[in-house]
């Protein structure tokens, strides 16, 4: 496929999603080095790019930085989460649907290096906490309330991977219609 015939894909709706789960434990290292990959692709992405892209409206949608900064809002329900599982809770708390705290945080105001950083520090946190897990705890299971479907802490790890990958996709996406000449409508 060629490289103008990929970013003329349309995108998968998040919201719209459903996740094959039960995968198996070990699934996991692997999984974990995409999390812990994360902030380094992220920083590939966005360093260097000039603020007027950076923060440049895209219609509804959120600029590349608010992007990158819903990515560090949602690390606390990541983590809480996963202490979830850890305590043996069946249900998972619910994410605000609405984005509150993204749409309220004023991510384009802050200096992105700042959001960067404090992504990377609270990922870490996150993968050093996982890394530390064993066998039996990866196979502990609750619901998630949106999807209505049980999952363990691997297809939770997987879920976070995938919606990382998600905005990473949605901020190539802004950073190529930007290249191109058509202001961020991909």
């Amino acid at each position: 496929m060629s490289r103008s015939s990929a970013s003329a894909l349309p995108r998968r709706i998040w919201f719209e999603r459903r996740f094959e789960l039960g995968l198996p434990p070990d699934a996991f290292p692997d999984i974990l080095e995409r999390l812990r990959g994360t902030p380094a692709r992220l920083e590939e992405r966005v360093l260097g790019l000039e603020r007027e892209i950076l923060t440049r409206p895209t219609g509804d949608a959120w600029s590349i930085q608010e992007n990158v900064g819903h990515l560090l809002d949602l690390e606390p329900l990541w983590a809480a989460r996963l202490e979830e599982f850890l305590r043996g809770e069946t249900r998972l708390q619910a994410a605000d649907l609405q984005n509150r705290k993204t749409h309220e945080a004023r991510h384009d105001e802050a200096p992105v290096a700042g959001l960067l950083s404090a992504f990377r520090r609270a990922r870490f946190d996150l993968v050093d906490r996982l890394e530390g897990l064993g066998l039996e705890d990866l196979g502990r299971s609750a619901l998630h309330p949106r999807l209505a479907q049980s999952m363990t802490i691997v297809d939770h790890c997987f879920f976070v991977a995938e919606h990382d990958d998600h905005h990473l996709a949605t901020i190539g996406e802004r950073i190529r219609a930007f290249r191109s000449g058509t202001g961020g409508k991909a």
